[in-house]
C-alpha cells in the first residue's frame, strides 16, 4: 500500500509529464511556422535524445545488458521504423496541416488501433458477452508494453536506428546545407526542447511513473495533455476551438476511459479466477472420502 506522500509523487510525476508532452506539441508546430524542416528537426532532436541518453544506459545498465544478437538487432531496426522514423515524420507531416490540439487528442485513438490490430492477429481475446469485453471493443484496449531488461539500452539503439533512417532520408531530400542551419534562439530553443524535454525527461518520468503506478494509471492523465494543448495553442499560437473539433475530441476521451476500464475490469477477471480455483480444491480437499465396493 503506497503512502500518501506516495500518491502525492506520483500524481505530480504524471501532470509533469503530460505538462511536458504538452509542450512538445506547441514547440513543434512554432518550429514548422519558423519554417524548420520537417527532416531537420527530427534529426537534431533525436541527436540531441540520442547525446543524453547514451551515458545514463552505459552506465545505469552494465550489468543487466543482454547480448546483441542478429535477431534482436533486426527487431530494434524494424521498431526505430515504426516508432521512431513513421512516428516522427508522419506527426510532423499531419501537424503541418492539423492544429496541435487535435494532434494531440488523436493520440487517445492508439489504444484503439492497438487493440484491432492485436485482434486481427490473435494476440487480444474479444469477449462480447462480459462487459469488460464489449467496453474493449467499443474504445480498445491500453498499447501493450514490452519488458526488457535493459530498457534504457534498448531505447538508445531505437533511437540511433531511427537517427541512421533519417539520416538516409535526408540525404536523398535534404541537400540544401542552409536548411541546416539555425537562424534564430527560437528555432534552437525549440529543437533543444524537443530533444531534452520531450525525449529526454518526459521519457524518463513516463518509465517512472509506469514503475511506479502502472500503465493503466498513466494512461488515465493522457486527456490532461489534450486540454494543456487546447489552452496553449489557444493562448501562444492564437489556435481557434470549434465546437466540432471539442464534441470529436470528448467522444475520444470516452472511448479511452471505456477502453481503460474495460482492461482493468479483465485484469480483476483474470486474477479472481486463480483465487475461485483455489477455494474449490480446498473445498474438495476438505470433503471426507468415501469408499464404494463393488464386490457382487
Amino acid at each position: 500500500m503506497e503512502s500518501a506522500p506516495e500518491k502525492v509523487k506520483l500524481l505530480l510525476g504524471v501532470l509533469a509529464l503530460q505538462c511536458c508532452l504538452a509542450g512538445f506539441h506547441i514547440v513543434s508546430r512554432a518550429a514548422l511556422n519558423m519554417g524548420i524542416s520537417k527532416i531537420v528537426f527530427t534529426i537534431y532532436r533525436n541527436c540531441i535524445a540520442l547525446a543524453l541518453l547514451v551515458p545514463f544506459a552505459y552506465f545505469l545498465e552494465k550489468k543487466n545488458r543482454p547480448p546483441l544478437t542478429f535477431s534482436l538487432l533486426a527487431q530494434l531496426f524494424f521498431l526505430a521504423f515504426c516508432g521512431i522514423t513513421c512516428n516522427q515524420g508522419f506527426y510532423l507531416l499531419g501537424l503541418h496541416y492539423l492544429s496541435p490540439t487535435y494532434a494531440s487528442a488523436i493520440q487517445n485513438t492508439v489504444p484503439a488501433i492497438t487493440f484491432a490490430l492485436a485482434a486481427s492477429l490473435r494476440l487480444e481475446q474479444v469477449n462480447i458477452n462480459k462487459r469488460y469485453g464489449m467496453a474493449k471493443v467499443i474504445g480498445t484496449v491500453t498499447p501493450v508494453l514490452k519488458k526488457y531488461p535493459a530498457r534504457l539500452s534498448m531505447l538508445a539503439l531505437t533511437l540511433a536506428f531511427g537517427l541512421v533512417q533519417f539520416l538516409a532520408i535526408a540525404a536523398f531530400w535534404e541537400n540544401d546545407i542552409g536548411k541546416w542551419r539555425l537562424h534564430s534562439g527560437e528555432e534552437l530553443f525549440t529543437i533543444l526542447y524537443a530533444g531534452l524535454v520531450a525525449s529526454g525527461v518526459a521519457l524518463s518520468l513516463q518509465i517512472w511513473c509506469i514503475d511506479r503506478g502502472g500503465a493503466l494509471f498513466t494512461a488515465i492523465f493522457q486527456p490532461v495533455q489534450t486540454v494543456m494543448v487546447a489552452i496553449m495553442a489557444a493562448v501562444i499560437l492564437g489556435d481557434l476551438l470549434y465546437t466540432g473539433g471539442i464534441i470529436g475530441a470528448v467522444l475520444i476521451v470516452i472511448g479511452l476511459y471505456l477502453v481503460l476500464w474495460g482492461k482493468n475490469e479483465e485484469k480483476k477477471s483474470n486474477s479472481n479466477q486463480p483465487d475461485l480455483s483455489r477455494h474449490l480444491l480446498s473445498e474438495e480437499s476438505s470433503r471426507p472420502a468415501t469408499v464404494t465396493s463393488e464386490c457382487p
